[in-house]
């Protein structure tokens, strides 16, 4: 791989993992609500979760789905009704132990989230296609691009993570009122609902 094709590969880690979407909205929620140590297992199972789907549309899953619009609609589907009921669950929050103790993504939701994430698909397609099939070094290729978005992956999350925590006791409100909770939630239930017209249009697009 040359440094201009490094360089691009970087640029595309970045953009993909740092701009707004289901993973980063769902660790400042996580955090804001629940603590950083609730929301690690999370941020540890998006780059985990990313890395086994990039993996396997390297071996030809992605050609398989593009091929098969049934599952292209159905994985879409998916994707739309887990976020729209997350959306709900962070909308309808009423008071602050309520939420306090709201839906809570885990490292094994957070991986199987990553396969129902538009996001992550339109990604792992790119650097499949752009950056490892085609090529004699196939495997070199795809064993340089796994830890670059990993990091990249863990450092956005991370990263908002670290907005969700900081945002914590401000959020709580005084008196340990739920009101700034409550309107952060719904700000990242609407978030949330934003990403399903992206992604909506975006499958579109693929068609």
């Amino acid at each position: 791989m040359s440094s201009t094709e490094l360089l691009a590969l970087l640029a595309l880690a970045a953009v993909g993992a740092f701009t707004p979407g289901p993973n980063t909205a769902l660790s400042a929620t996580l955090a804001a609500n629940h603590g950083w140590r609730r929301a690690m297992p999370f941020v540890c199972a998006v780059p985990v979760g990313w890395s086994i789907l990039l993996i396997l549309n390297a071996a030809g899953l992605g050609v398989v789905v593009l091929g098969l619009p049934p599952l292209r609609w159905g994985l879409l589907a998916a994707s739309m009704m887990y976020l729209m009921w997350l959306a709900f669950k962070l909308a309808s929050t009423q008071g602050l132990s309520e939420a306090s103790n709201g839906p809570i993504v885990g490292f094994k939701e957070g991986v199987m989230l990553q396969f129902i994430n538009i996001k992550a698909w339109l990604l792992a397609l790119s650097v499949v296609s752009g950056w490892v099939i085609g090529h004699d070094n196939t495997l070199a290729r795809l064993l340089t691009a796994l830890p670059i978005f990993m990091f990249f992956g863990l450092a956005s999350n991370l990263t908002y993570v670290w907005i969700g925590a900081s945002l914590r006791h401000w959020l709580r409100g005084p008196n340990d009122t739920a009101q700034r909770l409550q309107w952060f939630n719904r700000l990242m239930a609407v978030t949330l609902l934003a990403t399903v017209v992206w992604m909506t249009y975006s499958a579109l697009s693929l068609s």
